[in-house]
């Protein structure tokens, strides 16, 4: 017996799953036996999980709303009187507090938030919340990288795990920075310099901060990037970054205006294939569905089957938009992914299985074959994006080529055989092209210049690449 052999004073945590999400697996009875047996074996806690590998719903990434499994751990909780831990998709101060004062649990588990920020408590206790840099359950920094044999680390926290040989130093003699670009990489940059001392200007065209993840935080799933947009403002409040919204900036406002360097986070420009008819009406950008509003019709053509391509998916087969991720919709979570949250079934899924409707016909096309699909997908949560495009019925291509476009639709040739899709709209996300308007113009004028995120290198959307560059390139500085 563990408790015999540790002694009464010893801490005996024990992991139970209250929620197996797989078929056949434990009944609500069978988890309150257990968990009865387990504190009469003489546990000190129970730590409480959700689902296994083998499941096939989501239980960590962003897509899962927050807290979206309390309703199984508050139905054991009556049933021990040693206590009980809640842990998934918990992910800031308030609703941790939220969980224990609704007597869900005794306590909470986090551990990617303590990669998001390792003061997440100090921060909690000294009543900063705003500061907390928090976890968007994004996965590709963390989970990403350890299923695939790399350095675990966080994408809004480059240095998690690297603290060793990431390390930023107060400025002796500061220096005055230019960043042109409000996105991740231009953010990252500009709060962890005016940290350090140095004075900081930041220019960025449009009305607000973000970049790409203004974009982000719209497509249903999505909706937790915007915090680390509000984290960024914060310091730049904190640290007096001079923020210069609606302002392009342009070589006159950088050359001879006293700074160091200008550095170039301007990101990328979507690019247009070479396409017969591109220009014909029925042709949008991703840019134009996701930044401008613009209405897609009932028959959908998506051309281009990367990040961005699944992203636009999820977001027009989603008419009512991103939800409230403070107030999540954890009812529809489950009708979707064929949960029961009455628990009334073995392993607590739903005999109905999985409902995900889709009012549109959609297609997502792909130069690469087939069997490529979601290839640039996160390795850890990809998985289940795949699964829900499929659920809601979209049809995907692979081996396409593009002949023309006019008022009959898209004119494709698939696997070699020619075929017209009838659509409405045509979203093209077919690839960027780094920005970088500004930059002969500055070296020509003498100006140090550093080039980071998209505008350095503009492959598939990346802001794990750009807010790490800009972390260490603050380090060499």
């Amino acid at each position: 017996n563990a408790r015999e052999k540790a002694g009464d004073d010893f801490i005996i945590v024990y992991r139970l799953s209250a929620l197996d999400l797989v078929e056949g697996g434990n009944t609500l009875e069978d988890i309150i036996t257990q968990a009865k047996s387990v504190e009469a074996a003489g546990a000190t806690i129970i730590n409480t999980g959700i689902g296994w590998h083998e499941a096939r719903i989501p239980t960590i990434a962003h897509m899962v709303p927050r807290g979206a499994f309390t309703w199984a751990v508050k139905r054991i909780k009556p049933h021990v009187t040693i206590p009980l831990v809640y842990s998934n998709r918990v992910n800031n101060p308030q609703q941790a507090d939220g969980i224990i004062s609704e007597g869900v649990a005794d306590m909470v588990s986090m551990a990617r938030p303590l990669l998001a920020d390792p003061d997440f408590m100090k921060k909690t206790r000294e009543g900063r919340p705003e500061e907390i840099n928090i976890c968007i359950g994004c996965n590709q920094g963390c989970l990403d990288n350890a299923f695939t044999g790399k350095l675990t680390t966080c994408m809004v926290n480059p240095r998690a795990c690297r603290e060793v040989d990431l390390n930023y130093r107060p400025a002796s003699t500061p220096k005055n920075f230019a960043v042109v670009g409000a996105g991740p990489g231009g953010l990252a940059f500009a709060a962890t310099a005016a940290e350090q001392g140095h004075k900081v200007t930041l220019f960025e065209a449009s009305d607000e901060i973000g970049g790409q993840f203004n974009l982000a935080k719209i497509i249903p799933g999505k909706e937790d990037y915007a915090e680390t947009i509000t984290y960024y403002g914060a310091l730049l409040r904190k640290f007096n970054v001079d923020v210069k919204l609606n302002h392009t900036a342009s070589a006159a406002d950088l050359v001879d205006k006293g700074f160091d360097a200008v550095i170039l986070a301007t990101g990328i420009t979507p690019r247009t294939p070479d396409i017969p008819g591109i220009d014909h009406p029925k042709v949008l950008s991703y840019l134009d569905v996701l930044a401008g509003g613009k209405p897609v019709g009932d028959k959908v053509a998506i051309i281009g089957a990367g990040g961005i391509g699944f992203d636009v998916a999820e977001y027009i087969m989603h008419p009512e938009g991103p939800g409230d991720p403070a107030h999540p919709d954890i009812a529809r979570f489950n009708s979707e992914w064929g949960i029961d949250g009455d628990y009334a079934h073995a392993g607590g899924l739903s005999p109905e299985g999985m409902r995900m409707p889709c009012d549109k016909q959609v297609w997502l096309l792909q130069r690469k074959p087939h069997n490529k699909f979601g290839a640039t997908l996160s390795k850890t949560r990809g998985w289940a994006t795949f699964v829900e495009v499929m659920f809601r019925g979209v049809k995907m291509v692979g081996d396409v080529e593009y002949d023309m476009i006019d008022d009959a639709g898209l004119h494709i040739r698939a696997g070699g055989e020619p075929q017209t899709l009838d659509v409405d709209s045509i979203v093209v996300c077919a690839g960027q092209d780094s920005r970088r308007d500004l930059h002969d113009a500055l070296v020509q004028a003498g100006i140090t210049v550093h080039l980071i995120g998209g505008a350095d290198e503009a492959r598939e959307l990346d802001a794990v690449r750009a807010i790490e560059q800009a972390s260490r390139l603050v380090a060499t500085l």
